[in-house]
């Protein structure tokens, strides 16, 4: 017994020696440096994911948050060990430990990361300037009269407003934990019925007799775990509301965004997903296999898809897919349809990794035909929550042969999302849009901006005094009385208060801030 208790202690002790060795060999192994300079390396590694971002477009004290996070995907840890910190839980570590999105060992060397660094840190402001307008937005809405819901959930974190056509009202729902609430209000904003749901709904989307609701999760926030789902309700004969039939696509990681198309041309509409996820993710679309079913088809394996637009790009008569990426390689990507299933990818646009991308639309500015982009960017939920005078909202013109340029730029501090209308009805597209990050110190009118088009794109921008009544996050337009004007609805979510907050406004929220808020086009 003694000798084999001695043995096991000798075994014991020198696997122990073999793992320290292990250990340290993990911890010291590096790979060859460079001679090129801390430039040089910037242009060679941080490239290989993203745009490269200049020293000069955030502050010292900005850079010593972002590098740490950048280095961790290179392998580099302040420990010489990966952590396994970095690796939640909750929200889908092992997916992203089998991603392999931080490497166990440096891909970088370490003097040659101090020299990225270095670059960095020593080319950088010492601080920015927050952006100052040169003019006074407008205030008063010549087309739309205020109104505010009766009904509302307090706090309220809204994740989904919806117009319904032919005067049924509005739809929204909170996505505060264990409230997860599917609202239908009444015309004139009094709850006509509830819902309570297993998860966060952010996409409602209505054919014939059957609701698609897509829903995130338990929650809006960044994980990388699949409990997204799209559920197919049914109306509930003659009483009021859907009752629940099935799931229509379940595993979803994350989905942000849904898109209903017809793609293969076999008369039944396929879905598109955004599934933003967070370290992981995926764009794909999924085939209705006609049986009440849906296949995968996984159009690009990397996380941060955000928004998509189904339309034929090149009159082929074939649909295709525009879509909004907004992690790390931000950029605009145009899925061309090759009929029987198959797409084949083209960038059209190219963002940096700090642009914060939230949304794009399509609509003809300059009237020849084609379709130009509307771009959005300016979230801020991130390492670098300062002002940006890059946030706001592009037009980018086609010129026939699906290359964009920049044509049009309206500075407006955390834009997320925009709809291209013609409002006055005076058959050009204006745009409204709203801002969950606006510098609400000097510019709380920056939450809801009107663009009004006066043709050659050029806009006259105007805004309500009510806009700060509550922290915009989602939006929609549609004719809600019926009388041939578009109307638009606004869902608060305050979950995020204003850093530093000095005005008041994160308090009001709080207390009486509504749910959602409608613009009434008084056109007609």
């Amino acid at each position: 017994m003694r000798q084999i208790l001695l043995f096991y202690c000798l075994t014991s002790l020198l696997v122990s020696c073999n793992t320290k060795k292990q250990n340290q060999k993990a911890e010291f192994k590096d790979v060859p440096a460079s001679n090129l300079s801390g430039r040089e390396l910037a242009i060679t590694h941080c490239s290989r994911c993203h745009a490269l971002v200049s020293p000069e477009l955030l502050p010292k004290n900005s850079w010593q948050k972002v590098l740490p996070a950048m280095g961790h995907r290179m392998g580099i840890y302040s420990g010489g060990i990966r952590p396994d910190s970095l690796f939640n839980p909750k929200t889908g570590g092992e997916v992203v430990r089998a991603a392999g999105v931080y490497p166990e060992t440096p891909v970088v060397a370490k003097e040659d990361w101090k020299k990225i660094t270095q670059y960095y840190l020593a080319n950088a402001p010492d601080s920015i300037s927050p952006p100052l307008r040169k003019r006074p937005i407008r205030i008063g809405l010549k087309h739309f009269k205020y109104r505010e819901s009766i009904f509302s959930h307090r706090p309220s974190l809204t994740t989904l407003v919806k117009i319904l056509p032919d005067k049924r009202g509005i739809v929204f729902s909170d996505g505060k934990s264990r409230r997860n609430v599917l609202t239908f209000l009444t015309p004139d904003l009094r709850e006509n019925y509830s819902m309570r749901l297993g998860a966060t709904p952010i996409g409602f989307y209505e054919k014939s007799n059957e609701l698609y609701l897509t829903t995130i999760g338990n929650g809006v926030f960044p994980t990388d775990n699949a409990h997204g789902a799209v559920h197919r309700l049914t109306t509930n004969g003659s009483a009021p509301g859907y009752q629940a039939s099935a799931t229509a696509i379940a595993n979803l990681r994350r989905p942000v965004f849904v898109a209903y198309g017809d793609l293969n041309k076999d008369g039944h509409e396929d879905v598109v997903a955004c599934e933003f996820g967070n370290e992981t993710g995926q764009l794909a679309w999924y085939e209705n296999n006609r049986r009440g079913g849906y296949e995968k088809r996984v159009l690009n394996e990397k996380p941060g898809a955000i928004s998509a637009v189904i339309k034929d790009a090149n009159n082929d008569g074939l649909l295709d897919v525009y879509v909004l990426m907004a992690q790390a390689d931000e950029g605009v990507f145009l899925y061309e349809n090759q009929g029987s299933g198959h797409f084949k990818e083209k960038r059209l646009l190219t963002f940096s990794p700090l642009n914060g991308s939230q949304h794009i639309e399509l609509a003809d500015f300059n009237k020849d035909g084609f379709d130009d982009i509307v771009y959005i960017c300016g979230d801020n939920a991130d390492k670098t929550p300062i002002l940006k005078n890059y946030h706001g909202i592009y037009i980018f013109l086609n010129d026939g042969r699906n290359n964009f340029k920049q044509s049009y730029f309206y500075q407006l501090n955390g834009a997320y999302k925009a709809i291209v209308r013609d409002y006055d009805m005076d058959g050009d597209p204006d745009i409204a849009a709203i801002s969950f990050f606006p510098d609400y110190l000097r510019y709380p009118e920056e939450s809801f901006i009107y663009l009004e088009n006066k043709g050659r794109l050029k806009f006259e921008d105007y805004s309500f005094a009510q806009s700060s009544k509550g922290r915009w996050i989602v939006m929609d337009a549609g004719d809600m009385d019926a009388d041939g004007d578009i109307d638009l609805v606004l869902g608060s979510f305050v979950y995020f208060i204003p850093m530093g907050d000095t005005t008041g406004l994160g308090k009001k929220w709080l207390s009486d801030g509504p749910s959602l808020i409608v613009l009434e086009n008084t056109a007609r």
